[in-house]
């Protein structure tokens, strides 16, 4: 299941998104300005930087077999930096981290430079769907939400698997939608992330096993999407006058409304989500 729309647009559609003043300040506000992922909850109320977090963990935990130092992972979709920098931090490997937007990147590159990280953390502006690196170079490859951009999702992953390196390993996570989930149900909460429609697990299982890895599977956490999205719409709310002071009026009424909207879809059954994976023979 992708996108009926071109590569480029889909790339427009995101770097229009991430770039926007608006969508800064609020994932530095609500999710810390670290990880904006979506999160493994033990408790109520947890912190949303707290389980976003603990979701790169378990990613890493799927890669810690091709991690250490002298080895080197690719971040796809690598955000303003925090499973990069987790990375690099855990293992003491190397960390290049492709991504479209030139604002979150810049955010990035200072974090780095701050936690004396910039080293190990190579903050690089491109696209998934054309990834500037030849066949065979990384140890390992994740992605933290970032597909689900993505309108040649096949291409993404074609790319992920190129790159790397002969018993290399794959791990990302994804908001999908449930196979049984009519598309047209889901386009109300999806319309922002540029695209038609989510992928499936099946569809990402499927692509996989077809690109030749193996041991292709799913951990799957769609339990915590509830908790997340209702997580995400309770803080908002919570702190609307201070959001007042930092994003529109019109993107908090955005906000407001969307959010409500994917916790809905989870609790209808709508969503899958977890750690999908598998290695290069």
């Amino acid at each position: 299941m992708t996108g009926q729309s071109t590569p480029r647009t889909g790339e427009d559609a995101t770097r229009s998104y991430y770039d926007s003043a608006d969508v800064d300040a609020f994932y530095a506000a609500v999710w810390g300005g670290e990880d904006i992922h979506t999160g493994i909850y033990t408790r109520p109320g947890e912190p949303v930087a707290d389980a976003s977090r603990r979701t790169v963990d378990r990613v890493g935990d799927r890669l810690a077999d091709r991690l250490g130092p002298g080895r080197s992972v690719l971040d796809l979709g690598s955000g303003y930096g925090g499973t990069a920098r987790r990375l690099a931090e855990r293992f003491g490997c190397r960390v290049v981290a492709l991504n479209l937007s030139a604002a979150q990147n810049e955010r990035h590159r200072a974090a780095n430079a701050a936690r004396g990280l910039d080293g190990l953390v190579e903050v690089v502006t491109g696209s998934f769907h054309d990834v500037p690196f030849p066949d065979g170079h990384f140890d390992a490859v994740c992605s933290l939400e970032a597909l689900c951009h993505s309108s040649d999702r096949p291409r993404a992953l074609s790319e992920a698997v190129r790159v790397l390196k002969p018993q290399g390993a794959l791990a990302f996570t994804d908001i999908m939608a449930a196979e049984d989930a009519p598309a047209e149900l889901l386009r109300p909460a999806v319309s922002r992330l540029g695209v038609d429609a989510l992928a499936t697990v099946s569809f990402y299982r499927t692509q996989l096993a077809a690109l030749g890895l193996t041991g292709v599977g799913f951990e799957d956490h769609s339990d915590q999407l509830v908790s997340h999205y209702v997580r995400l719409t309770d803080e908002t709310a919570a702190r609307a006058a201070e959001l007042r002071g930092r994003i529109s009026d019109a993107y908090l009424g955005h906000l407001q409304e969307n959010l409500p909207v994917w916790a809905d879809a989870a609790r209808r059954g709508r969503l899958r989500w977890g750690v999908l994976h598998g290695s290069r023979p």
